[in-house]
């Protein structure tokens, strides 16, 4: 149903640290590296970062937050401690959501402009 999501970010280098980093373990990479913008995906760009003069406020209660789909749970483990690393912040550790469903396991940080992000696999994989 959507075609592609698109954020405005304070610093576009911060930001291709980070998403390099955190994408990577899920499969995604950087497909399109302009001067103010970023597109990663797969096959073709999904999720962008732009650099904005006034990106959204995060707001922890706004309700806002983007789920990158992974293919193992090792990959969700992976992709926490890559974007922890990169400089994002704990939101919550990989692990069972039981509420969510039997087997779905995610993994919530929050980027270096306040994003709320998730990467979740639905598979009983180890």
């Amino acid at each position: 149903m959507i075609n592609h999501v698109s954020i405005g970010v304070r610093n576009i280098a911060a930001t291709k640290r980070f998403y390099d980093a955190a994408l990577k373990p899920l499969g995604y990479q950087c497909l399109s590296d302009g001067a103010g913008s970023l597109g990663y995906g797969q096959d073709a760009p999904a999720f962008w970062t732009n650099a904005a003069e006034r990106p959204v406020p995060a707001d922890a209660a706004s309700g806002l937050h983007f789920c990158f789909t992974a293919p193992t749970r090792k990959s969700v483990d992976a992709f926490h401690a890559a974007a922890l690393g990169a400089g994002g912040r704990d939101n919550g550790k990989p692990g069972l959501r039981a509420d969510y469903g039997p087997d779905y396991y995610a993994a919530f940080v929050v980027d270096p402009d306040g994003y709320r992000i998730e990467a979740y696999c639905d598979r009983s994989q180890a």
